[in-house]
């Protein structure tokens, strides 16, 4: 069985290093069931991928004129813009207990797990691309991974009744790199939120996954984040 952790940081940065202390904290506790948390900022902020530039991936004038922060997550994938109405959620799993022992493994068996969490609540959701979910060629959310020894972590968001979209197409470029069903279509044009509440998506996930009992509070108030989430060159670096 796996634990539940519906938990928001005050500050963007904690909520970025939170989910590599989980990831490190189950890679040094091999015994421990996987985790599946959420949360969601409620304010906006672009967070890059890994190997993403600022300068080609943002709009970094109007983000420093409108006070948008730009930072940088430990997994790979594209850049999103996070904010209100845009649900993050990540899955820390132990590679013993789940089908994930490639990156190709792990995307197509928690794609498939997220896919038919929602299908019992709204047809027509479809894994596209890699790592992406959409209605009728619409994306409502994308995801990523960053992979231990011994642990996997996959995290993503879900759109829901968001006015974000706007937002999205001001502060972020069109991305360097695009799954072919985009077919260079403009931010507004391909990306669509769910109708669904936030609190029927954690709920149908929290369901399918089997994600019952909550982290114990010890677990949370001791995990160590990396410094490098307080440091300015690990966010501007590439």
């Amino acid at each position: 069985m796996m634990f539940v952790l519906d938990h928001t940081y005050d500050k963007e940065t904690d909520n970025l290093a939170c989910d590599e202390a989980l990831l490190t904290y189950l890679e040094m506790t091999p015994s421990h069931s996987g985790i599946l948390r959420f949360w969601e900022s409620d304010k906006p902020f672009v967070v890059l991928g890994l190997s993403n530039k600022i300068s080609t991936e943002t709009y970094v004038d109007r983000c420093k004129a409108d006070n948008i922060k730009t930072l940088r997550r430990c997994s790979g994938g594209g850049t999103v813009l996070q904010g209100p109405g845009c649900l993050s959620y990540s899955l820390i799993l132990p590679i013993s207990e789940f089908p994930i022992e490639s990156i190709s493994d792990a995307n197509c068996f928690i794609m498939s797990q997220n896919r038919d969490a929602l299908l019992k609540h709204i047809p027509g959701v479809t894994i596209s691309g890699y790592t992406d979910l959409s209605i009728n060629g619409l994306k409502f959310s994308g995801n990523a991974q960053r992979r231990l020894k011994h642990t996997v972590l996959f995290h993503g968001t879900f759109l829901y009744n968001t006015n974000l979209i706007p937002s999205i197409s001001k502060y972020l470029a069109m991305p360097t790199k695009e799954p072919d069903y985009r077919n260079n279509r403009s931010h507004h044009e391909f990306i669509q939120p769910l109708t669904l509440s936030k609190e029927l998506i954690k709920a149908a996930l929290i369901s399918q996954w089997k994600s019952e009992k909550t982290l114990p509070l010890d677990v949370l108030n001791n995990l160590e984040f990396d410094p490098k989430y307080l440091d300015n060159a690990w966010h501007t670096k590439c």
